[in-house]
């Protein structure tokens, strides 16, 4: 890449400088109902992948098709939850695992809804 080029790019990012960004401000709408943690596993690939950051409020109310955080007969777990006829389904965005449905002798506690999803792009040199 040229570095007029660069310059350029520096050149139109100026023109749009606003006040100092806070990503905090910015992502979190409920600060004393919020916590972030970090995903593992492959079974919400390629939406979530194993190492990306969650940011998750407790304070909203899962509606169908949410990304959620549960604990699932004591085993806590990411999956997007549908909700038909009143069952509800936590399904994996990976295909290779399979769907729970979740049945009246669950222990089933919805902790939060995933907000954003927070990943790191850069290869490690």
């Amino acid at each position: 890449m040229s570095t007029a080029a660069i310059r350029g790019f520096a050149a139109i990012a100026n023109d749009h400088l606003e006040a100092p960004l806070d990503i905090y401000r910015l992502l979190v709408k409920h600060p004393a109902a919020t916590f972030i943690m970090r995903a593992s596993g492959q079974s919400m690939s390629p939406a979530i992948c194993s190492g990306d950051l969650l940011l998750v409020d407790k304070s909203l109310t899962a509606r169908d098709g949410d990304i959620i955080i549960a604990s699932v007969n004591g085993e806590l777990m990411v999956k997007r939850l549908f909700k038909r006829e009143g069952l509800l389904t936590l399904l994996p965005e990976n295909r290779e695992y399979s769907p729970i449905d979740v049945t009246a002798g669950f222990d089933f506690q919805i902790w939060g809804v995933v907000t954003y999803i927070i990943r790191d792009t850069c290869t490690p040199s």
